[in-house]
């Protein structure tokens, strides 16, 4: 069929149209992919570059004596030194025992202005909506000392946490003995951390490794094991839960962390088992030196917080300058549910006791001997 000259004309258009329609949605598809791969990769870390304001977000300060008086000066100093931040640079909030609030005061981070967060999270799992916010306005969040379970934290930065449980359970395994022997009983109580914080589960995996053939053997007899809320009223109501189970008899308290462990003391002081059972803990804090060098504590693990702050300003400072954080983290951690790899900084802990506070908390400069011998008779422990 011959077209008309008109007939030609339109034809002619429709098909530039169609061709250019076709073109056009190649080049969209192709662009869509490289965006949304480039987007992938860079929405967590777009502001993070050239940063200048930090937000800082701490769980808790009833839970433990670090977050406020140990972690935060260290964490503020290092980011302030590495990164060149003035005072007005660093936002800090602490959430004092609430998901809700921590998430708020994020929002507020990030409305005044911070472009990289640091975030220890109050609960692991309600903390993603603080990763999905920071994401969503280009900002990088890296998770510090506890994971948060979102697969878009940039780093996490922290100890090697089932170690800690491992070290905890060692110090048990080679010191029960002589505790089972004096209380006529080979009893252990457990009391564990929150279990909506990561590393609780992860320090009582560490513990059962060890843990569990003791009582596989008949070594020793768990009797009572509980997860808490990580606070001191909650640890004592067990201990004294368990105390009541056992009419009193107890040889070992497995106790997380050292807040906690202060109530475990207070229980078995009340029925006259103090210095009598023995006590873990974790966080060296400073009463909890003083416990030790007293006989109340038999341990603490020692975790150099002066590592973890610096490690943390050097994963900052790398982002700042555009460098991947793979460049400082030495490691690769799986978040809880999506087994996604998040790239990590794990420092060591250690175990310290009566027999080693003057070679590492003394002698680190983490506590002076002042500081720790109050009340503590002179020359104990080579210390005071």
């Amino acid at each position: 069929m011959k077209l008309s000259k008109g007939q030609r004309g339109r034809w002619g258009l429709i098909a530039g149209i169609v061709l250019f329609s076709l073109l056009l949605s190649a080049c969209g598809s192709a662009n869509t992919g490289n965006n949304t791969g480039s987007s992938t990769s860079t929405a967590s870390t777009s502001k993070g570059v050239g940063c200048k304001k930090v937000g800082i977000s701490f769980p808790e300060t009833n839970t433990s004596y670090r977050w406020d008086n140990q972690d935060k000066p260290l964490l503020e100093a290092d980011l302030k030194s590495t990164l060149g931040l003035t005072d007005s640079e660093i936002l800090y909030n602490n959430a004092n025992g609430s998901a809700a609030t921590q998430l708020t005061q994020a929002e507020s981070e990030l409305a005044n202005g911070a472009c990289i967060l640091v975030v220890a999270p109050f609960d692991a799992t309600a903390s993603s909506a603080i990763v999905d916010k920071a994401k969503a306005a280009g900002v990088p969040v890296i998770s510090y000392d506890r994971l948060i379970d979102n697969p878009n934290v940039t780093a996490y930065v922290s100890f090697q946490n089932e170690v800690v449980g491992q070290l905890q359970g060692t110090y048990i395994k080679d010191n029960y003995a002589s505790y089972v022997k004096a209380n006529g009983n080979n009893n252990i109580v457990v009391i564990d951390g929150a279990q909506t914080d990561n590393n609780a589960v992860l320090f009582r995996q560490g513990l059962h490794t060890v843990l569990d053939p003791l009582v596989a053997s008949g070594a020793l007899k768990n009797v009572y094991e509980q997860y808490t809320d990580w606070t001191a009223p909650t640890a004592q109501r067990d201990m004294e839960a368990a105390l009541s189970k056992t009419n009193n008899k107890v040889a070992v308290a497995y106790v997380a962390n050292d807040g906690m462990a202060v109530s475990v003391i207070a229980a078995l002081k009340a029925v006259h088992l103090d210095k009598k059972v023995l006590v873990t803990g974790q966080d060296a804090a400073q009463g909890n030196i003083t416990d030790i060098l007293l006989g109340e504590q038999a341990m603490t693990v020692y975790k150099p917080y002066k590592k973890e702050a610096q490690a943390t300003a050097d994963v900052a400072k790398a982002i700042d300058d555009g460098t991947a954080v793979t460049s400082v983290a030495t490691a690769s951690t799986p978040t809880p549910t999506a087994k996604a790899a998040i790239p990590s900084i794990l420092e060591t802990p250690e175990i310290v006791d009566f027999n080693n506070i003057k070679s590492t908390i003394i002698a680190d400069g983490f506590y002076t001997k002042a500081q720790v011998c109050v009340g503590v008779p002179a020359g104990t422990a080579g210390v005071c």
